[in-house]
C-alpha cells in the first residue's frame, strides 16, 4: 500500500541556520539515554526538503540563503497546487518557477497530495545546497574510470529492453536507501530503534531494514559484496559513526563504483532533530571524497508497508509489450518473401 499522507519535511523558522549553529545548540542540549547508555536517537523521523544536493548556479558562491529568500521561497514551493516534485524549482529563475511549478497533469496521482499535511514539505536548513564540501557545493569531478563506465551505460540503451529494468521496478533496492541515506521524493519516513549492540533503521520507501552492529565487529570479507554495502557502527562520545564498505558494483550511488566508502554521522542536537552527515570516498569515481549534511526532523508516524509489488503492473505490462513485439516482428518475417 502506498502512503497517500504523510508528515514530511520541516518549518523554515524552526530550523537552524547550518551546522555551526546546529553543534552550537547541540553543545547546550543533553540527549537522553538508552539503558546502556548511549544517546537515544529512536523515533520516527524524515529527510524530506526542496533543498537540492548540489547548489545551482543561480546561488552559486552563496552557502545559505538569506532569511528573505527562504521565507518567500517555501511560502512559494508550500502554496496550493504546487507539485512538490518539480524538477529544478529551486535553482530557476523566479519566473521560470512560476510557469513550471503547477501540476498540469497528474497522471500517475497528484503530488499535491503530498503538501496536504501538519507540516508542509519545506526547506531544511537555509543551506543552498545538501553538499557542505567541496566549499562550492558540487559533487567533484568523475576520474577517466568513471567517464568510460558512464559512456559504456550510456551505449548500452539501458533499460530500452524488457530485460534490462531498473532496480527500483523490480523491487530490489532504492536508490535513496543508501548509505548514504537520501531523502526520496515521497514516503520519506523512517525510524530508528535501538538495542544493546545494534542501531536498525527502518524505511517506509525501501525493500528491507537496514542493520548496523555497533558491538565492535570487523567488516564482512572483503569478498562479500552486497547491494547496500557492510555496515558497522560505533560511538564516539554523542555520535554514532558508521563505516559502510562491500558495496557490489551493481549499487552505483551517483554513478559509483564498488570501491564506494562510505561514513556516516547520526547526532541528536535537540529533542525533534538529529543532524545527519556523510562522506563518501570512491577513488575509481571521484577526484576527491565529498560530504553533505541532512537534517533529520522529528515527524509523526506510524510507518506503512510499502508492499512494492502490490499493484506493481509496470514489469508485466512490459513484458506483455515484449511480446506483442516479438509477435509483429515474426510475422513481418513470415510475410517477407524468401530470395
Amino acid at each position: 500500500m502506498k502512503r497517500l499522507l504523510l508528515v514530511i519535511g520541516v518549518v523554515l523558522t524552526a530550523v537552524p541556520l547550518g551546522s555551526q549553529a546546529q553543534t552550537a545548540a547541540a553543545d547546550r542540549w543533553t540527549p537522553s539515554r538508552t539503558p546502556d547508555g548511549h544517546p537515544d536517537l529512536q523515533g520516527i523521523w524524515t529527510t524530506q526538503t526542496f533543498t537540492p544536493l548540489e547548489r545551482p548556479q543561480r546561488y552559486a558562491g552563496r552557502e545559505f540563503l538569506t532569511e528573505e529568500e527562504a521565507t518567500e521561497l517555501t511560502k512559494l514551493l508550500t502554496q496550493e497546487g504546487v507539485d512538490p516534485l518539480a524538477g529544478g524549482i529551486f535553482a530557476a529563475s523566479d519566473e521560470e518557477r512560476r510557469k513550471r511549478i503547477r501540476q498540469i497533469d497528474p497522471t500517475h496521482y497528484n503530488n499535491a497530495d503530498w503538501l496536504t499535511t501538519a507540516q508542509p514539505k519545506a526547506l531544511s536548513s537555509r543551506r543552498t545546497s545538501l553538499i557542505v564540501d567541496p566549499a562550492d557545493g558540487k559533487i567533484p569531478p568523475l576520474t577517466a574510470e568513471a567517464r568510460q563506465r558512464a559512456a559504456d551505460r550510456r551505449a548500452a540503451g539501458g533499460f530500452d529492453s524488457y530485460e534490462n529494468r531498473p532496480r527500483q521496478e523490480r523491487c530490489i533496492v532504492w536508490t535513496h536507501e543508501g548509505p548514504p541515506m537520501m531523502p526520496p521524493p515521497y514516503n520519506d519516513v523512517f525510524q530508528i530503534v535501538q538495542t544493546p549492540g545494534y542501531v536498525v533503521v527502518f524505511r517506509e520507501l525501501a525493500t528491507s531494514p537496514r542493520i548496523i552492529p555497533t558491538d565492535g565487529r570487523a567488516h564482512i570479507s572483503e569478498r562479500i559484496r552486497r547491494w547496500t554495502g557492510d555496515s558497522r557502527g560505533r560511538w564516539e562520545g554523542d555520535t554514532l559513526v558508521v563505516d559502510t564498505t562491500n558495496f557490489n558494483d551493481k549499487t552505483a550511488f551517483q554513478g559509483s563504483s564498488a570501491a564506494l566508502h562510505v561514513v556516516e554521522r547520526f547526532r541528536r542536537v535537540s529533542a525533534d532533530t538529529i543532524l545527519y552527515q556523510f562522506t563518501v570516498d570512491d577513488p575509481a569515481t571521484w577526484t576527491s571524497p565529498w560530504s553533505a549534511e541532512i537534517p533529520m526532523m522529528q515527524t509523526e508516524g506510524p510507518l506503512y508497508e510499502y508492499a512494492c509489488h502490490e499493484g506493481n503492473y509496470g514489469m508485466v505490462n512490459t513484458l506483455r509489450g515484449a511480446r506483442v513485439a516479438d509477435k509483429e516482428a515474426a510475422e513481418e518475417t513470415a510475410r517477407t518473401p524468401r530470395r
